[in-house]
């Protein structure tokens, strides 16, 4: 929309050749948008397009270098968010912010003082109980925050922004951890606040929920402003995948697409997509091609990562991907760290390529042939303060015996060349992994993971937060994975994608296997087993 049109004399967010750098880097640059009121804008682009900084100059948590923004035609201050929030600019971030050990009527109060106090329970109970039920959140006031599923974690952070009687919420990457009902349930609520007249600006990857929520769609490339906002109704998912990547190759997010100008085929052969075998048995298979993984009646210890795992059955044949789907917090933590000897289990068997793994240390079961793609990457994938080639070393280092030489200069120079096969966009491997994007962060970890000697590879939420170029390539290298005999286990919140992945789909809820899956896959059912409803099996 031209920054001169009526419609954008009365934006409620209006951006004039906003500008931010960061060093050299030049993170948004000359951006001019203004966003109607009461619509519910998407703001779209891959890794290190500028959402998030677009987001964070509105809320007034970061000040430009250059530019203007206006709030419902008022200039503000860039870069105070007081000003902001008090114009009437309010942003969830992807991160919850929350205390954890607050309860709800505490954090609500917290975020509405921004400061902590003596008060009574009855008084806050009193004080938030309308507010949320106004809202149609059904957490209790009383309740802990960390002890809230996370859809209703999201809920709370969004009425806490709504405290002020915010004209303008800002969601960033607001479907990242929801389940398929989950995000229905948020995009009931961003309908219902569009209707009472706030402005919604979401920040998302998927194509798919950008073109069922949206009213309009602003595009980011590179720090810059591609397209829009224009309406979605007149863009469809093949020319919305060629904006964002900026390729002329209108393939769809999982077929392979990548970033502009870069390839995205990983360095291993194209897939090939084997049929699906049938149920596996649970017993421990006979002969002389044992699964790759079996799990057999396994039964652990609940602790703080997450609840025990009850009679988990599990197998996974070389050269099949197995997807395991489930809302967060059901099990699937601790069957990783379990598989990985790092969780307390008290009976049952894990068997990798038919041997009994339960006695071995972690950098045994690497030397077996174990990989895992971890679900944090920026805490447990990676030590974002160490170099790239001291993260990309540390799989091979922990397999060595402990007193074997180390060559840094070797280390350094194989690194190198690992990740130029990965395609990492990087400059020195002394540089810290911090330094890296979300996508290429990612690929060191892949690098690092996927070798000629891994055969199970557990791949956790792998694609979380990454774009459609970065998440193609993901998925591309675990199918070559696949092909060339390993074994996976893909763990996502993402069915759309698992169900494309996957040749079975295993359901975890509350520590057990709720369900079992092959192609063509059901939502309903699949949806059923997560939630434990019935009908869930197949």
């Amino acid at each position: 929309m031209p920054p001169d049109s009526p419609a954008a004399a009365v934006a409620a967010l209006d951006c004039r050749d906003v500008t931010v750098r960061y060093g050299a880097v030049t993170a948004l640059s000359g951006i001019t948008a203004a966003f109607a009121p009461g619509l519910i804008h998407a703001v779209v682009g891959q890794n290190g397009a500028g959402k998030t900084t677009f987001a964070r100059v509105a809320a007034g948590l970061v000040q430009p270098a250059e530019g203007e923004v206006s709030i419902l035609g008022t200039p503000i201050r860039t870069g105070h968010v007081s000003e902001s929030r008090a114009a009437g600019v309010e942003l969830v971030h992807q991160s919850f912010a929350l205390p954890p050990s607050f309860t709800v009527s505490e954090a609500m109060e917290f975020g509405a003082t921004g400061r902590g106090g003596l008060f009574t329970a009855r008084r806050l109970r009193r004080r938030w109980q309308a507010h949320l039920a106004e809202l149609d959140v059904t957490a209790g006031p009383t309740q802990r925050i960390r002890d809230l599923p996370v859809e209703t974690q999201q809920a709370v952070e969004i009425a806490r922004a709504l405290i002020t009687d915010a004209r303008v919420l800002i969601l960033d990457e607001p479907t990242a951890v929801l389940t398929p009902a989950g995000i229905e349930t948020l995009f009931d609520r961003v309908r219902r606040l569009k209707a009472s007249g706030v402005t919604v600006l979401l920040i998302l990857h998927k194509i798919r929920e950008v073109l069922a929520i949206a009213d309009t769609l602003t595009v980011l490339r590179a720090g810059q402003l591609v397209d829009g906002p224009r309406p979605a109704a007149t863009v469809d998912e093949a020319e919305l995948t060629r904006l964002i990547v900026g390729q002329s190759d209108p393939a769809a997010g999982r077929s392979g697409a990548g970033p502009a100008g870069q390839p995205v085929s990983p360095p291993v052969s194209p897939s090939v997509s084997p049929s699906g075998p049938g149920a596996s048995p649970m017993v421990p298979a006979a002969g002389s091609h044992p699964p790759a993984l079996g799990i057999y009646a396994l039964r652990t210890r609940a602790d703080s990562e997450g609840p025990a795992l009850e009679d988990v059955d599990l197998e996974v044949a070389p050269g099949e991907i197995l997807g395991i789907a489930g809302v967060e917090g059901n099990g699937q933590k601790s069957l990783v760290r379990a598989i990985a000897g790092l969780a307390e289990v008290e009976s049952g068997r894990i068997m990798l390529g038919g041997r009994d793994i339960g006695p071995r240390s972690l950098g045994e079961r690497r030397a077996a042939g174990l990989r895992i793609i971890p679900f944090e990457r920026n805490t447990e994938g990676l030590s974002l303060r160490s170099s790239l080639w001291e993260n990309w070393s540390a799989g091979a280092l922990l397999q060595r015996p402990l007193l074997s030489p180390v060559r840094p200069d070797h280390l350094r120079r194989d690194c190198a060349a690992a990740l130029r096969e990965w395609q990492v966009r990087y400059h020195s491997p002394a540089q810290p992994a911090g330094s890296l994007s979300g996508g290429n962060a990612q690929k060191v970890i892949l690098a690092r993971e996927i070798d000629e000697a891994a055969r199970l590879i557990i791949a956790a939420q792998p694609t979380r937060g990454l774009d459609i170029g970065a998440t193609a390539f993901v998925w591309r290298a675990l199918r070559a994975a696949r092909d060339r005999g390993a074994a996976v286990l893909v763990i996502s919140s993402d069915l759309d994608e698992l169900f494309d992945i996957s040749d079975r789909v295993v359901v975890m809820l509350s520590g057990r296997v709720s369900g079992r899956f092959a192609p063509p896959y059901s939502l309903t059912r699949v949806g059923a087993a997560m939630t434990g409803a019935e009908g869930a099996f197949a």
